[in-house]
């Protein structure tokens, strides 16, 4: 994971899976992907035993072991976008570790395949109308052919940076396209504006193949993002019978790629992005639906690694 000194221990996701791992009894070792090493096929870390508390002081560290990763029962892979070479270069020194011996979640390849904007392009009949490409002509015919209205964003973008809600009359319009992308040397994203977004960005959250539950992402009046950091409000939602359809659409997908823990993003009822590297709103959704979801995640792990073991 990130560093842990960082996180919001009140909105972070993998800190409440460490804390219902360590509640359930299991001992818990931190590590950064740049502490992964390998000596000849076989995948090891310098890793720190650590204890984590809801409190000011939120963790403690303890001794520190060097070891093949197939030391421990179960990896979770939670390093935050973007993904960059030191990420990718993580995830093949992940999948050295012997899926027979070690659950790592996500599943490495899985994490290299599916960029978080264009693994939603495999399901055309779930999301909106999308344009990937760099050159500024086609964008803007594509812009011409949804109605003079779209959403721009990068493909390696996180967090809503670099998301533009562009339409035919705005002055900027070469500007933005040409800073975006970096005059026709970087393909971007666009795709169909869909008004709902108005009434919040559903992020669903998704353990193999089902959902747990979602939260709304409410956008300011003064903004297009309903991203949490910067502004957006959340608000409680359910799980209804067009997310359930789109989750039954790309369960077999998923699971065949080892995506187990995935953060949907949700707009109108159209899927717009699947967060794969580190997806989060447990916390959140935890709040207003006075549930514990990720008792269920870790329970899962516990199911996954008992039948490594048998």
């Amino acid at each position: 994971m990130d560093p842990i000194e960082w996180i919001p221990i009140d909105k972070d996701t993998t800190f409440v899976f460490m804390l219902e791992a360590q509640a359930r009894g299991h001992e818990l070792y931190y590590l950064h992907p740049k502490d992964i090493f390998a000596r000849g096929p076989e995948a090891y870390a310098r890793m720190r035993r650590i204890e984590v508390a809801r409190a000011e002081k939120h963790f403690t560290l303890h001794h520190e072991v060097a070891e093949p990763l197939t030391w421990c029962s179960a990896v979770f892979m939670r390093k935050d976008p973007p993904f960059d070479l030191d990420f990718f270069f993580a995830t093949h020194l992940l999948s050295l570790v012997d899926p027979k011996r070690t659950f790592v979640i996500n599943k490495p390849s899985g994490l290299r395949e599916a960029n978080e904007k264009l693994y939603a392009m495999r399901f055309p009949e779930v999301t909106p109308k999308t344009l990937v490409t760099a050159d500024m002509r086609r964008l803007k015919d594509f812009l011409d052919e949804l109605g003079g209205e779209m959403i721009i964003k990068p493909l390696d973008g996180c967090g809503g940076a670099g998301v533009f809600h562009l339409t035919r009359s705005d002055r900027n319009l070469n500007s933005i396209l040409e800073t975006a992308t970096d005059n026709g040397r970087h393909q971007i994203m666009a795709q169909q504006y869909v008004p709902e977004v108005r009434n919040g960005d559903k992020r669903l959250i998704v353990l193999d193949g089902e959902p747990l539950g979602g939260v709304l992402r409410v956008p300011r009046e003064d903004e297009t993002r309903g991203n949490i950091h910067v502004g957006g409000n959340v608000v409680r939602t359910e799980v209804s019978d067009r997310d359930r359809e789109i989750c039954k659409r790309l369960a077999p997908s998923l699971r065949a790629d080892g995506l187990y823990f995935v953060g949907l993003d949700i707009i109108g009822g159209y899927l717009t992005e699947v967060n794969v590297t580190s997806p989060t709103g447990i916390q959140e959704i935890n709040a207003l639906d006075g549930v514990k979801l990720e008792t269920k995640v870790i329970e899962f792990v516990e199911r996954k690694v008992a039948q490594l073991k048998s």
